[in-house]
């Protein structure tokens, strides 16, 4: 079991990954802020993702805020892996996400995940989310100069439209655009084929509908049967099948999970399968 079967990507021509990632969300506390109730399993589950062959591991400032990107840097050698973080947004104790587009702000916390990481420099830095009291275009210009003074190696974006994308790519090269998408939730379908028309890696947030995949949960369900697998697994496998630039970055605070999560790696899914989940 693990990720070969996945193969691999280029992120930003240079970066060579495994397709399917590792989401280091869910290792925080409750509502994603705080500690979890056990930082050992936690770090567990991450050096069990690397052992699997997982290289791509995604986290951001704000989930704990700083506690994923701590626990990242203990359980495993960064350096030794694809970090993917995040900027741009704010927490509070209540759990709200609240967007900061600030250059300032993203400045001084692409500094701060750099110390908690333990890196001379950020693999792949994505602003969070665009802010709608800053200037989307002065956001990513701080990202750009980011990259400019050696600080971060390539930049991505998240939860963006096709313009947006468009506007980005005048100021710096966009290597990743992270946005929601799953079966039942197709939305950003538009982005997606940008990403593909570029070469640009496209990593579905959100990729298993948090179990809730609507109208496409008893298609998926059959399928799973006729595999002997789970319809999470079958979902990721549609993932990895659906787009050639697609990164998913299932997230658990499990090591089973994980396991079952990287085994979808392995399911080949036939194109009458695939058809009808896309149907």
């Amino acid at each position: 079991m693990g990720t070969d079967a996945s193969d691999t990507f280029d992120i930003g021509g240079e970066l060579t990954v495994h397709r399917l990632g590792f989401g280091a969300m869910r290792l925080c506390g409750p509502d994603i802020v705080g500690p979890p109730d056990d930082e050992a399993e936690a770090r567990g589950v991450l050096q069990r993702a690397v052992e699997l062959g997982v290289d791509l591991v995604d986290t951001a400032d704000s989930y704990g805020p700083g506690v994923s990107e701590r626990l990242i840097r203990e359980a495993i050698d960064p350096s030794e892996i694809v970090v993917a973080t995040k900027g741009g947004l704010l927490r509070n104790r209540d759990g709200d996400w609240l967007p900061h587009g600030d250059p300032d702000y993203i400045r001084n916390q692409a500094l701060v995940s750099r110390d908690r990481l333990g890196v001379d420099s950020i693999d792949l830095y994505q602003f969070h989310r665009p802010d709608p009291d800053t200037p989307f275009e002065d956001s990513v210009t701080a990202f750009a100069e980011l990259k400019d003074e050696g600080l971060v190696d390539h930049v991505g974006l998240s939860n963006v439209s096709v313009e947006q994308l468009e506007t980005a790519r005048e100021i710096v090269e966009v290597a990743t655009v992270q946005n929601q998408y799953h079966p039942a939730d197709r939305d950003a379908a538009d982005v997606l084929a940008a990403c593909e028309e570029y070469d640009i890696g496209f990593i579905p947030w959100f990729p298993l509908g948090a179990g809730d995949l609507g109208g496409k949960a008893g298609v998926i369900d059959e399928i799973a049967e006729h595999h002997d697998a789970t319809p999470q697994q079958v979902t990721l496998a549609w993932h990895l099948q659906h787009s050639p630039v697609t990164l998913p970055i299932p997230g658990t605070s499990s090591v089973a999970h994980l396991e079952a999560n990287v085994a979808a790696a392995d399911l080949d899914l036939t194109d009458e399968e695939l058809a009808r989940i896309g149907e």
